[in-house]
């Protein structure tokens, strides 16, 4: 249907803002590292020792989510490999045999931290432990974090697993994106089956900041005596989504609501592009209409630390041509931005209104095909 490409360049602005951001090095947080980005472009809104590599415990299952439901179908029930019977630590207790869905095995993971609930997903997606910390990994590397290696899907300690706060703060911002982990990762209970028992799993989440912190939307906390306690948080007000890390830190809940306000108040949100604006006419062919307008499907912010300049550039990639036909709302295209050197994601381009074949080419398209069940019979 599409044809070739062509890029254009639409639009450089520059948005100056104002004030400081000083107020960063009194905050007194008590981790050994930590950081808060804000999630439309992985800006750093404040760091302490952002890159000095750790364990993460639990936090861990964050990419266990993000791997399980990036395979697709979490609602297929899978059967629980008997490797994940009787795993140490946190657990939901699955036993040998039990039948749920990738999806249930989510909220057991996410909400409750089962360690077997992380194995039971690593062996139903990839086949073994081993194999899911190759895919933990590859995706961790395609997302950017090159600062971590999993060695397993729940955080149990060892050696060679390890990450940076803001590696782990990245990681997150990319899983809230998918609208299915955001699901998981916001509830503060759920219920799932509890085997061949008469009476289900009531799971809590373990995030107090759900219930204590306006605006909270997860995501996850981790513990074991090396690693100290860890907690990743995420929090939206208005169109400013922030994620908040904290490695080795045994005041957590305090420093994460500190952290979180302190990138509200010092961070403004600005629409970079609005859904419906005109992006580039788009020809085509085989229709009585030669041209649809290629629009922008969504709205875009972008949110900067107040004092950063904000230059802006929009470059469109879009189809020069499209083939009748073709509905509303037709992807031809996307439009990327980048704000101070940083990409943000893409917005699609869409038809802005539907287009049908031409009357002689249905005609002529029915004829072929009467020619051809003649032949057929014949």
């Amino acid at each position: 249907m599409f044809k070739v490409r062509y890029l254009v360049f639409l639009l450089v602005v520059a948005v100056l803002l104002c004030h400081s951001m000083q107020a960063g090095a009194k905050l007194g947080v008590s981790a050994q590292s930590a950081v808060v980005i804000e999630t439309s472009g992985n800006r750093i809104i404040y760091q302490k020792n952002p890159h000095k590599k750790l364990p993460m415990a639990s936090t861990t299952k964050i990419m266990t989510a993000i791997c399980a439901i990036e395979a697709g179908n979490i609602d297929r029930t899978v059967t629980v490999d008997d490797s994940a019977v009787g795993v140490e630590g946190s657990s939901i207790y699955l036993a040998k045999g039990e039948r749920l869905t990738i999806r249930e095995l989510l909220y057991g993971l996410m909400l409750h931290s089962g360690n077997d609930a992380a194995v039971a997903i690593a062996c139903a997606v990839s086949g073994s432990v081993e194999e899911f910390a190759e895919l933990m990994n590859s995706t961790a590397a395609r997302i950017g974090a090159v600062n971590t290696h999993f060695d397993n899907p729940n955080g149990l300690d060892s050696d060679n697993h390890y990450t940076t706060a803001y590696d782990l703060a990245i990681i997150t911002a990319y899983g809230l994106r998918n609208r299915d982990f955001l699901e998981i990762v916001s509830s503060y209970t759920a219920t799932i089956p509890n085997g061949d028992k008469p009476y289900p799993r009531k799971l809590k989440n373990h995030n107090r900041l759900l219930k204590t912190y306006e605006g909270c939307i997860g995501v996850k906390t981790g513990y074991t005596r090396r690693c100290g306690r860890c907690l990743v948080s995420a929090a939206e007000r208005g169109n400013k989504r922030l994620v908040a890390v904290t490695l080795n830190d045994g005041n957590d809940w305090a420093d994460h609501a500190a952290m979180l306000d302190y990138g509200f108040d010092n961070t403004i949100c600005r629409r970079v592009i609005t859904k419906g604006d005109y992006i580039q006419r788009i020809a085509v062919e085989g229709s009585d209409d030669t041209y649809v307008n290629g629009i922008a499907d969504s709205d875009l912010y972008v949110t900067l630390p107040v004092g950063a300049e904000g230059r802006t550039e929009v470059m469109a990639d879009v189809y020069a041509s499209l083939t009748a036909p073709a509905a509303y709302g037709t992807i031809a295209g996307e439009v990327s931005v980048t704000v101070d050197g940083v990409k943000l994601p893409p917005v699609m381009v869409v038809c802005d209104r539907s287009v049908a074949v031409k009357e002689k080419h249905i005609l002529l398209r029915n004829i072929a095909l009467l020619i051809d069940l003649t032949l057929q019979i014949y």
